[in-house]
């Protein structure tokens, strides 16, 4: 079957583009929950569109390693009221969660993309969803929920084990109904994947892999524990919030490898990364 290198709704931008973070949590790893109350959250998403963010992703729910669920009502009181406001002043609004509800209700809002990191499992009415709303839906190489997706982190190969089970994914979502150019593929960079291993770092440097899946490929290694741990200093992982220069060196790298977009909460950084990348592409 013949895919499109974009997938539907999006034009060739001739760059990777960046997707900007807006965590409406009290416990996300990154940022201490900072963009926790609806305001904020609101000021948050208008600074990274204006940074240049060609899109905002905005979350209810922490997928930190260890993070416990949260409920349907307490996700939607959460993001709602944040993808609304965003989407009305022309934000390019995606949703990232596992729920079905969730998502019909924020495309309701305005969201034009469903970034669901468990690629449908967790919610058996998500893929259901996605093939009748025909939106751009991420699939993300997902072994489990937060509270112990770490102990699922065993490999024979990383690369050939990942692109495998994203491979048997996708033809499981496309046979349930949903059309294949609207599926975008994420490796799950610390999603059981071993932080004090190589597994991201592999995945990461064999991005070709992902990309001969045949669609386009997001990468969410922003501020991530692995890069914690090859900043330390005296032995202790450098905090998220002083990662942004090795995120933006990732960014640069995958851009130029091809990815088809990046998820990152320092956006201005990785605009830079981006265009960087683009004139590397574009060299003879």
């Amino acid at each position: 079957m013949t895919v499109s290198i974009q997938p539907c709704g999006f034009a060739d931008l001739g760059r990777c583009r960046v997707i900007g973070v807006v965590n409406v949590t009290p416990d996300s790893f990154s940022d201490g929950g900072e963009s926790f109350d609806v305001a904020t959250a609101i000021e948050h998403g208008l600074a990274l569109a204006a940074a240049g963010a060609d899109l905002v992703d905005v979350g209810g729910e922490s997928t930190r390693p260890g993070a416990q669920r949260v409920d349907v009502a307490e996700e939607l009181r959460r993001v709602i009221p944040v993808v609304g406001p965003l989407a009305a002043a022309g934000v390019a609004v995606s949703i990232d969660t596992m729920h079905a509800e969730v998502a019909a209700r924020a495309v309701d809002a305005g969201a034009t993309l469903v970034n669901d990191v468990s690629g449908g499992l967790a919610d058996v009415q998500m893929v259901p969803f996605i093939a009748a709303s025909g939106l751009p839906f991420v699939v993300m190489h997902w072994r489990g929920h937060s509270a112990d997706m770490q102990t699922r982190a065993h490999y024979d190969d990383v690369v050939n084990d990942v692109c495998r089970e994203l491979a048997d994914r996708i033809s499981a979502i496309v046979d349930a109904g949903v059309d294949i150019n609207q599926l975008i593929v994420d490796p799950g960079i610390g999603f059981a994947k071993r932080a004090d291993a190589d597994d991201n770092w592999v995945l990461l440097r064999h991005l070709d892999r992902m990309i001969d899946l045949g669609r386009p490929v997001l990468i969410g290694a922003s501020r991530k524990t692995f890069l914690g741990r090859l900043l330390a200093s005296d032995g202790q992982p450098r905090p998220a919030a002083l990662r942004d220069h090795a995120s933006a060196a990732v960014t640069a790298l995958v851009a130029a490898a091809g990815a088809w977009a990046v998820r990152v909460h320092n956006v201005a950084a990785n605009v830079d990364a981006v265009r960087v990348a683009a004139r590397w592409r574009a060299t003879p």
